[in-house]
């Protein structure tokens, strides 16, 4: 008998351990089946509560060009590159110069559109920034919207690191009236258009910023993931130049 209690006293605390670790992986089962998509760590501030389910993420996804596109150059290029970023991540200041020199080697048979990507978990300065250049593109028009984003990469340390103060002030610079920019800042109307860019990023592909895709005339897309350099000496590493020449082919 005092055998069978040795045996007994020595199996019930095992016995607690097993049903305990059982209890633990079944929880953890449970609230990773009935986590929602995307649901660890946003890299790319979309909207998590949009009222409709994301598809797939994938270039193909991406909203087709429309007139209602900030468009530099012409949307009849032979290649059209969508990018999707952020006015306050360094990365985006650095593409944003190699864009431009994409322009200047491709000419008209570039063109570059630009979508809003803020990441407000990362920059809470970067969504009103954004909104600033939609009313100057309202007030101002496309080429003052990119005279705009051109002059806040130009002055922004980046990181938040933009005084906010020097927003109204960018926008007289572009020829567009303070008061009426103040205006259309205050009332928040342009928050629905930016979101649809973030869900836009979000459906694809976009996780980061920048985020860009390479369209040609067939239709064929290839993405341009980050900051890439526009020339890489090394063939085998991806470069903007060998992307736009593979959709140019």
């Amino acid at each position: 008998m005092e055998e069978n209690n040795k045996k007994r006293d020595f199996l019930l605390p095992i016995s607690i351990i097993v049903a305990a670790l059982l209890i633990a992986s079944s929880l953890i089962y449970s609230a990773g089946k009935n986590a929602a998509p995307g649901s660890g760590s946003q890299l790319t501030g979309t909207v998590s509560d949009a009222a409709a389910p994301s598809p797939t993420p994938s270039a193909s996804n991406a909203r087709p060009v429309d007139k209602n596109d900030h468009i530099r150059g012409s949307s009849k290029a032979d290649v059209i590159v969508i990018e999707y970023s952020d006015l306050e991540c360094p990365y985006c200041k650095q593409f944003h110069g190699t864009m431009k020199q994409v322009l200047d080697e491709y000419g008209d048979k570039v063109a570059w559109v630009y979508r809003q990507n803020p990441i407000a978990s990362l920059h809470s300065k970067a969504p009103i920034e954004s909104e600033a250049s939609e009313c100057v593109a309202e007030l101002g028009g496309n080429d003052a919207f990119w005279t705009y984003i051109d002059r806040i990469f130009e002055v922004s340390p980046t990181n938040n690191g933009l005084d906010l103060a020097l927003l109204p002030d960018l926008a007289e610079e572009v020829g567009v009236n303070r008061a009426r920019f103040e205006a259309c800042l205050e009332s928040g109307r342009h928050k629905n258009r930016i979101s649809k860019d973030i869900q836009d990023a979000q459906n694809a592909g976009g996780r980061g910023t920048p985020y860009s895709i390479v369209i040609n005339k067939a239709g064929d897309a290839y993405t341009i993931p980050g900051a890439l350099p526009f020339e890489s000496q090394d063939p085998a590493r991806p470069s903007v130049k060998s992307i736009i020449d593979q959709a140019l082919k």
